[in-house]
């Protein structure tokens, strides 16, 4: 048996990252693919091998031939098409992030289990090899008791953008907020995958330095289920780049980067040890490939909507001080952001 794919938003995402996936995955192959722009979607299809493509969202969702659907769109749209799925009787893959705000999750999340159907999110780290790793190193007790987690993160890439050239990524009525909710979630995701969810979480977000509404430096510290206290840091308007965790324990430590292919680093008594574990070229296929295993009955995805909520209201508790509120459509009200009388206008 094949799962049959379609794609609602075959953009850039798409490109390298999930739609090779889709097809390449055992057991898989990408049947359909939508977006709005007609000559867009036929370029898609053609390039990359697949056999029909449509400008209609409602018509891959009633098309018998696709099994199931990768919602590849913003994450502005993902609550609408999300619900339209459900409706539809077929499971989702759906972008990080989940959706704009832990709102929109749990009701994403109350519709697929009305349906009984599966709803899964693209938090892909959770089945690459250099996390894979850092979590059984963690688990084997190689650390001793993990006591401390650090992230730092610094990027050099918004703060230089016009008002005028905003990308989706940076306007909260498209993508819930700032690169907090695009690039770390990730993180966070990750940091769940590693400890279990977090129960306790502080934090602050400003905005000083980019032409633009949404928060570009984030500062959060927590405490997992499991006891372990966490520091992490975002700044989105960095003079350099920075990406590195490093978990300590009191036997070592190991470190390693969210984005980069750099070697996992443990450090311990008896020295440092290095594993080079690069991802593959299409990044997300091993965690499609979990998602095919389980629609075929074997298997279980690590990335459900359940555990991509969970990051979700991490942010939302981080921002809400920023945004005044993040339980409703914060991002129609961006005048009365407590947030905004920081920075640069």
């Amino acid at each position: 048996m094949t799962i049959h794919w379609g794609i609602l938003g075959c953009g850039n995402v798409c490109e390298v990252k999930s739609g090779p996936g889709l097809q390449k995955a055992a057991g898989s192959q990408l049947a359909l693919v939508m977006r709005r722009d007609a000559a867009l979607a036929e370029d898609y299809a053609r390039r990359h091998g697949v056999a029909r493509w449509t400008t209609d969202a409602e018509a891959l969702l009633r098309d018998p031939d696709v099994d199931a659907v990768y919602i590849a769109t913003p994450p502005g749209t993902h609550l609408e098409y999300a619900l339209r799925v459900a409706a539809a009787g077929k499971p989702a893959y759906v972008e990080k992030p989940m959706a704009r705000n832990h709102a929109e999750c749990r009701r994403m999340i109350e519709a697929f289990a009305a349906a009984g159907l599966p709803l899964l999110v693209a938090y892909y780290r959770r089945r690459l090899p250099r996390f894979l790793k850092t979590k059984e190193l963690i688990d084997s007790g190689r650390l001793g008791q993990v006591t401390m987690l650090n992230y730092r993160y610094a990027s050099n890439k918004v703060h230089r953008v016009a008002p005028g050239e905003l990308e989706w990524r940076l306007i909260a009525e498209h993508s819930g907020g700032g690169l907090l909710l695009d690039v770390g979630s990730h993180a966070l995701d990750i940091f769940d995958f590693f400890f279990g969810p977090i129960e306790q979480v502080h934090g602050a977000a400003a905005n000083l330095a980019t032409a633009c509404d949404v928060e570009d430096v984030v500062a959060l510290h927590c405490r997992f289920a499991s006891g372990v206290l966490g520091v992490a840091g975002w700044n989105f308007a960095a003079v350099a780049a920075e990406d590195m965790i490093e978990i300590t324990g009191t036997e070592g430590k190991v470190s390693l980067s969210v984005f980069g292919n750099d070697p996992v680093v443990l450090t311990t008594a008896a020295g440092v040890e290095q594993f080079d574990l690069p991802s593959p070229l299409h990044i997300q296929q091993p965690l499609i490939q979990s998602i095919v295993d389980q629609l075929h009955g074997h298997g279980t995805c690590p990335s459900t909507g359940e555990s991509a909520a969970r990051t979700s209201w991490v942010m939302d508790q981080v921002l809400s001080p920023y945004y005044g509120t993040r339980d409703d459509a914060f991002w129609t009200r961006p005048q009365t952001w407590p947030g905004r009388r920081f920075g640069v206008r």
